[in-house]
């Protein structure tokens, strides 16, 4: 395999790396949070599950259809602040704010009022999460030529990602503490404020102190007006397709769909497993477990799986460290049927190192594969749209959560999960246990057969980035 030494000019610095990875803190603690948080509805507020699915599904598809429109959008804006920095900026602040009012739920008002509430709320926290997360992703695609640099870009900002997931299960602990807050609802009400406030600050350090690379061809950029909407609009159909014609592009949106949905469809079944199978339905003696489960979870994917992973991308490329990564979690998802033991906890802990692999390995890989496929796009086609291609990219992602949360409450539902107890019957927590196993198993196996085929080798990168510089020559930063 042929390896190629990183260029000087071509490694982001360090101060720059902790920034962009700052607003990835942020993308990642609003999500984070917000699954922490919708476990008070069913818990707390009393909501049907199936409603409390459809709440996390609906808002999400509309984020996901808004997505490409952002990404084009963001790809074509002209300004002296840059493509997009204005973006980033302006749609944390909304996203920020739109987090802090959708919380303040009362358990006196009716499931009705509560469901539409929150419904309406959610949907300007996706469109101000859409304005901010889609240039950051696009900023990431374009911050380095390098294919390994890109790794390692993508792994600094995926380990402070980690951070949120580290922190986020404690929310859980906190919210449900009767020594901080009378209810549960008043904590969520709470918390949600504190929580709002730390994201849109860390998000704003992107747009404050990234450097944006510069497009290399500003005459195929449109012009952003309305008396060519109609002109746009065809272009924006257009930039839909060439993004969906690119092959390599499709099998990474495919294996991220498949091994995000799988995880996301199970993400609070280990909550419920621990209070309800290992604790028998006692949440006060579940304690702390639930947030330990998710934090050990996170510190092993900042410490263990990303720097393992990316060494792998390194001697091994890519595509094979992805597949490794993703053999590896299998593992861990079969280990958690002896993990989870109401006899001894602690062995919830032991699956842990191995099913970590498959979250941390997919979104330090695929986003730095992503950038590579920028590359080859512009090589076809001419132009550099980052914007587009992570606007696919997550709307494939999103669609597969939306698709995953209003999965997980049919799965609930279907199991025989009552929420309105606190014993669920052995029946129930058997299903359950195994739903949490086989269905990211499946989706797991089923990612690995897409990308199997996935040719953008470290040399073929190299290849693709001479051609462009002998077109077009260096871009700059």
């Amino acid at each position: 395999m042929a390896h190629f030494k990183t260029a000087k000019e071509d490694i982001v610095p360090f101060g720059q790396k902790l920034a962009f990875g700052s607003g990835h803190l942020a993308n990642q603690l609003f999500p984070a949070a917000l699954g922490v948080f919708m476990v008070v509805l069913v818990m707390s507020l009393n909501m049907n599950p199936i409603l409390a699915g459809l709440l996390g599904a609906l808002p999400r598809l509309l984020d996901a259809l808004t997505d490409p429109i952002m990404g084009f959008i963001s790809d074509n804006t002209k300004s002296k602040w840059g493509r997009r920095k204005p973006y980033i900026f302006i749609g944390s602040v909304i996203t920020g704010v739109a987090f802090m009012i959708m919380w303040q739920l009362n358990p006196e008002n009716s499931q009705t009022y509560n469901f539409f509430y929150f419904l309406i709320v959610s949907v300007f926290f996706y469109i101000g999460y859409t304005i901010f997360a889609t240039p950051l992703i696009g900023l990431g695609y374009e911050m380095t030529p390098d294919y390994n640099e890109r790794t390692r870009l993508m792994a600094v900002s995926q380990w402070m990602g980690q951070i949120a997931w580290m922190i986020a299960p404690w929310f859980w602990v906190i919210i449900y503490d009767p020594t901080i807050f009378e209810s549960a609802p008043e904590g969520a009400r709470i918390l949600s404020i504190m929580v709002g406030g730390a994201c849109m600050i860390l998000g704003i350090l992107p747009a404050l102190f990234n450097k944006e690379r510069v497009a290399p061809d500003d005459s195929k950029m449109v012009n952003l007006s309305m008396k060519d909407l109609a002109a746009n609009t065809k272009e924006f159909v257009k930039g839909i397709k060439l993004t969906l014609k690119n092959k390599p592009f499709m099998k990474l949106c495919g294996a991220t769909f498949l091994i995000f949905n799988g995880f996301q469809t199970v993400a609070q079944f280990a909550m419920f497993i621990i209070v309800y199978y290992l604790f028998d339905g006692d949440k006060v003696a579940s304690g702390t477990w639930p947030a330990w489960f998710g934090t050990i979870s996170a510190i092993a994917t900042a410490v263990l799986v990303i720097p393992i992973v990316t060494k792998i991308s390194e001697k091994m490329g890519k595509k094979n460290a992805f597949i490794i990564a993703t053999l590896i979690s299998i593992i861990g998802y079969g280990l958690k049927w002896w993990g989870f033991n109401p006899e001894n906890p602690w062995l919830m802990f032991m699956p842990i190192p191995f099913l970590s692999f498959g979250i941390g390995g997919l979104f330090t890989l695929m986003m730095s594969m992503t950038a590579d496929v920028c590359d080859l796009d512009e090589l076809n086609n001419g132009e550099r749209r980052e914007g587009m291609f992570g606007a696919v990219y997550w709307w494939m992602v999103k669609l597969g959560t939306a698709l995953a949360l209003l999965t997980s409450g049919i799965v609930l539902s279907f199991v025989g999960f009552d929420q309105s107890v606190d014993q669920q019957t052995v029946d129930t927590l058997t299903n359950l246990r195994i739903a949490d196993i086989i269905i990211p198993i499946l989706t797991a196996l089923m990612a690995i057969v897409i990308v199997w085929k996935y040719d953008i080798t470290e040399g073929k990168a190299h290849e693709i980035r001479q051609a462009l510089i002998a077109r077009r020559g260096k871009v700059s930063h």
